[in-house]
């Protein structure tokens, strides 16, 4: 069971890693659903390194998000389109198929995803406890596993919040 966030805009700041260069960046995220379809964007923008936007959107099912399409846009767009009733996820990059496998995601979705799962049985999910979700990307798929760190609280500009820590594994760790 999932129980998904209410359609929502969060404005956050990102600080990362490319090419051996640190940034600073502004980004932002636009949630939106109506109970059976949904929508989400992303995009980060920094100085020197430019914009990367990414979308999904898809149906809501009892078990969560259903993606339909993944795009991702930095300097041109490339996108996954789910085929459910084929069983595959196909890419404008050209790169092979992928299955469409039960409870898949891609990447925008599945923090979203993750978010709701958490959400319906918070109890279910207890320090060490992994999460596994097949992650389409706009090229190729992938497992992701995901660790339950704990409880942790976060001093965000709109107060302090309890929060769940969640840690993605390397490759080499699952």
């Amino acid at each position: 069971p999932v129980r998904l966030p209410p359609s929502t805009r969060l404005g956050f700041d990102v600080n990362g890693q490319a090419r051996k260069f640190a940034y600073s960046a502004r980004a932002e995220l636009l949630w939106q659903h109506d109970g059976s379809r949904y929508e989400a964007r992303q995009e980060i923008s920094a100085f020197l390194v430019g914009t990367r936007a990414q979308r999904s959107v898809g149906a809501i099912t009892a078990q969560g998000l259903l993606p339909e399409r993944f795009s991702d846009r930095a300097r041109s767009e490339q996108a996954a389109h789910f085929d459910y009733a084929k069983g595959r996820v196909t890419f404008s990059a050209n790169t092979p198929d992928a299955p469409a496998a039960p409870g898949v995601q891609d990447r925008l979705s599945v923090f979203i995803q993750l978010g709701a799962l958490l959400a319906a049985d918070p109890g279910r999910f207890v320090p060490g406890t992994r999460i596994t979700l097949n992650t389409v990307s706009a090229r190729s798929a992938d497992r992701w596993t995901f660790t339950i760190e704990g409880p942790e609280t976060l001093e965000l500009p709109a107060g302090t919040t309890p929060t769940l820590k969640l840690q993605r594994l390397p490759r080499k760790d699952y």
